[in-house]
């Protein structure tokens, strides 16, 4: 087993051999090409996207400035959005599904040391695994080794260290169920604003016009 075997694997390992630190140094140049990308070069900015992220990755949008490891450890699902400043510490893989939203600051973490201090040279990894239509709110920490189920929304500033289910709301640190997504929900948008199919059709009219 090489070393590249062994982070897979989620064995120990240190990362100054077989080439990962000229991996690394090739992945922080797109990042940071990626990063000085302006509105005016949404073409060249996608194709860096398409270059620094896991070749299975779909049609997802990034806000720059965005920072990772080595970028082709992360899979982006069809329709994601991930806001500025989000940070994939991406030595093991971390996959997204469809049309999940990161809010800004975001930190995926697959990456950790043991407690011993003598041993806190070596690393391992642990995978990150995000379901599709999850909500990850702003200042989230995702931590090694956690799965996200579909549809379930994490609040804002919250440190999630173990699975969260499906279709729930979690908040926390450490991050916790609050309740499942519920019949409310599918009629109030925020509080006590309700869904309304007039107000939508109106905000349709205006999004066409553009």
């Amino acid at each position: 087993m090489n070393m590249h075997e062994r982070i897979m694997a989620g064995k120990l390992f240190t990362d100054m051999c077989e080439g990962l630190p000229q991996e690394r140094d090739e992945a922080k140049n797109r990042m940071i090409a990626f990063n000085l990308t302006t509105p005016d070069t949404i073409e060249e900015r996608l194709r860096i996207q398409k270059d620094m992220l896991h070749e299975n990755s779909g049609a997802a949008w990034i806000e720059p400035p965005f920072y990772f490891c080595y970028g082709r450890h992360i899979i982006l699902g069809e329709g994601t959005y991930v806001n500025f400043n989000c940070n994939f510490v991406d030595d093991g893989m971390i996959t997204v599904g469809r049309n999940v939203l990161f809010g800004p600051a975001v930190t995926i973490a697959t990456v950790g040391h043991p407690i011993r201090p003598d041993m806190r040279e070596y690393m391992y990894t642990d995978p990150v695994t995000i379901g599709d239509n999850v909500w990850i709110g702003e200042n989230v920490t995702i931590c090694p080794g956690v799965t996200i189920g579909e549809n379930s929304v994490i609040g804002a500033g919250s440190v999630v260290v173990k699975d969260i289910p499906a279709n729930v709301i979690a908040v926390g640190n450490p991050c916790r169920v609050l309740r499942e997504i519920g019949e409310k929900d599918q009629e109030y948008y925020y509080r006590d604003r309700k869904i309304d199919a007039e107000d939508l059709k109106e905000e349709a009219e205006l999004r066409n016009e553009n």
